[in-house]
């Protein structure tokens, strides 16, 4: 197995018995229709297996962490955490666009970059992790890439999460990605005042706050409610 696979594997947590399936995983359909004569798989199937692994595993953790929330807030709260921009979130976080095997075409228009690449690499990845080491070596992976958010999900954050329902609702209805820089920092290092500037197609909004992140959710909730009247 390459090093690039070995680092891998070691940001991802799991090491697999059966590499086969790790590299099924990393196989896009663009990179399999290139290369028609190695008898590859792309890993559209993994996929299909690695969303329902990942709702099972999301849904017995809130099922168990949160037993006094309703079915309708536990079925909104998997609804965020699962959704493409946080397993997007959580590929870039193991550097997962760098060991996507892409078509020449789809590597040369950024695919290692899109969240939807990325996302489903992802859940083909869980599906890998799923088929190798079963249903406890699934859980242990998922849980441990998704802790934050849970957290997150405990506090209430995920209701305020307002940079995730920006990128999601830019996705879906603009096919764009906001773009956010600090525009100003002030203050002395004990009590900085951020400004953040947020550009999504000709909108541009700032936010303000005590670090880099809180500006920037308050620069999406303002873009938000620009563009939603929501939020």
């Amino acid at each position: 197995m390459s090093k690039d696979l070995e680092v891998l594997q070691k940001a991802l947590g799991y090491t697999f018995k059966n590499p086969m399936h790790l590299q099924q995983a990393l196989q896009h359909r663009s990179y399999v229709n290139e290369s028609p004569d190695a008898d590859l798989g792309d890993n559209e199937t993994l996929e299909f297996l690695g969303d329902a692994v990942l709702n099972l595993v999301v849904s017995h953790v809130l099922m168990t962490s949160f037993p006094h929330k309703q079915e309708g807030d536990l079925s909104r709260t998997r609804a965020q955490l699962v959704s493409e921009s946080r397993l997007a979130e959580v590929a870039r976080s193991i550097d997962l666009g760098r060991h996507v095997r892409l078509g020449k075409g789809e590597a040369q228009t950024g695919g290692r970059g899109k969240p939807s690449i990325l996302a489903d690499t992802l859940e083909a990845l869980l599906a890998a992790v799923y088929l190798d080491g079963g249903y406890p070596a699934a859980f242990e992976v998922i849980a441990s890439r998704l802790a934050f958010h849970f957290e997150a999900a405990g506090s209430g954050a995920t209701d305020t999460d307002y940079k995730s329902r920006l990128q999601e609702y830019a996705q879906n209805h603009l096919k764009a990605i906001p773009q956010y820089r600090i525009v100003e920092a002030s203050g002395p290092d004990h009590a900085k005042t951020f400004r953040v500037e947020l550009e999504l197609q000709g909108l541009r909004v700032r936010g303000v706050g005590r670090s880099k992140k809180t500006a920037e959710q308050n620069a999406a909730g303002t873009a938000l409610r620009t563009l939603t009247g929501d939020g």
